[in-house]
């Protein structure tokens, strides 16, 4: 079973970075892709980025790109998620997500392993 843990979220105002942090735990979770998804309030889940296993491949969705970067080591069961110039419309709750076969998706139902979330507010 693998289980994610996100951290890092929290208030900020529009123009400040933030970055959040997630740990998957189990046996394969280094071999999976990680990535992450936000939901903003009344709004379906949005894809944000994702990362390989080897950390070599990332993509990113279209109102994030050039500003948000995600990173992990290589196989390591760690990923990152650095945003900078927030907007108020970054505000959400957001899940790192895990994909078992390491594919690169970027639909929610491409991803077997949710976190539980993490509220990052952004003030205008």
């Amino acid at each position: 079973q693998v289980q994610l843990v996100e951290s890092g979220g929290g208030s900020v105002q529009a123009g400040d970075s933030l970055s959040l942090s997630c740990v998957a735990s189990g046996r394969t979770a280094s071999h999976m892709s990680l990535g992450w998804f936000r939901q903003r309030a009344g709004n379906e889940r949005e894809f944000v980025a994702v990362i390989s296993a080897n950390g070599a491949s990332t993509y990113y969705g279209a109102s994030v790109k050039g500003r948000f970067t995600i990173s992990r080591g290589g196989f390591q069961s760690a990923v990152s998620l650095q945003m900078a110039s927030l907007h108020p419309e970054d505000t959400g709750v957001y899940y790192c997500v895990a994909n078992a076969l390491g594919f690169l998706g970027t639909t929610p139902d491409r991803f077997g392993y949710w976190g539980q979330g993490t509220q990052v507010t952004v003030a205008a």
